[in-house]
């Protein structure tokens, strides 16, 4: 199954009592694929992987995989120390999932070849395919790059950094030192903002946060880019992207709290975050339900 469109990254909701609400999730995956997603991506930043243990990651994937119901291609996030990533590999490999998306390795910062043998390690854990995410501390060479390309499992390489002249170097030696299909992913933070810079390079899939709480606008978004409406993707950056990101900027970790309070917002009680993430301030809230309205209104909706 290919990716394709619009990428799902489902939050994880939790209940008053700080459990996994399965209900919840069940319900948040079964609607982001039937609005169109191209893909969900399960466990992974959005969804507060770093937050999970082991067993309710395992039960993430598999309730993410039966939401989806083979509609479309269900990813998973493993990163942190080896033998947890590797732990993480093997649950979503009984629970299902049709790949992986490398999270870092835990706070160590590592040489370029060390990442390598970390991606490596983790992906002789099953046979899944694998997107590596490049970010925080894991930032590749252009050569280190190529030899992750070669790792059997490795099917693509998605940037969380922003640094194009870096990413357009990995492209080209990448594609120059191999003729397998390899993806690029653009994975910055509220991609949309950046999507029109990426596609410049070639790279088309993006990560959308946005969709998981106002999947009229994602989609929108995509297909004014795709049919070339360069005003209503003006007009979406201008007054509800821009808008958002600035929200966003105002506390760390809002990346999440915001989506979850939107996800609220919307009908669907996401739940809290967890420790060391705060929830969004009430005010906050109640900016970003006015951008909601704001960017239904752009789109129609």
């Amino acid at each position: 199954m290919r990716l394709d469109g619009v990428l799902f990254f489902p939050i994880t909701p939790f209940a008053s009592d700080g459990r996994l609400d399965e209900e919840a999730l069940r319900q948040h995956v079964e609607r982001g694929v039937s609005h169109g997603a191209g893909g969900v991506f399960a466990a992974c930043g959005t969804g507060e992987f770093n937050a999970l243990g082991l067993d309710e990651y395992e039960r993430v994937v598999r309730i993410s995989v039966e939401a989806t119901a083979g509609r479309v291609p269900v990813f998973s996030g493993a990163g942190g120390s080896l033998p947890f990533a590797r732990s993480c590999a093997e649950a979503a490999s009984r629970a299902g999932a049709d790949g992986l998306l490398l999270l870092p390795p835990y706070l160590v910062s590592a040489p370029a070849e060390g990442l390598v043998n970390y991606f490596h390690e983790v992906t002789t854990a099953t046979d899944l395919p694998a997107i590596v995410y490049q970010r925080g501390n894991a930032r590749f060479t252009p050569a280190s790059a190529v030899e992750l390309a070669r790792l059997p499992n490795v099917m693509g390489f998605k940037d969380g950094l922003g640094d194009l002249d870096l990413l357009q170097r990995i492209i080209l030696a990448v594609r120059q030192a191999t003729d397998r299909e390899f993806t690029f992913f653009n994975g910055l933070p509220t991609a949309e903002m950046t999507v029109l810079a990426y596609r410049g390079m070639g790279v088309s899939l993006y990560s959308s946060a946005v969709f998981c709480f106002v999947p009229e606008v994602a989609l929108g978004f995509h297909k004014a880019v795709t049919a070339g409406d360069d005003e209503l993707v003006r007009r979406l950056l201008g007054e509800f992207y821009r808008p958002l990101v600035e929200l966003r900027d105002l506390m760390p970790g809002y990346a999440v709290a915001l989506v979850k309070a939107g996800v609220t917002l919307r009908g669907l009680a996401a739940g809290p975050v967890r420790p060391p993430l705060l929830d969004a301030a009430p005010e906050h809230v109640a900016r970003l339900e006015r951008l909601i309205a704001r960017g239904l209104e752009i789109v129609g909706c």
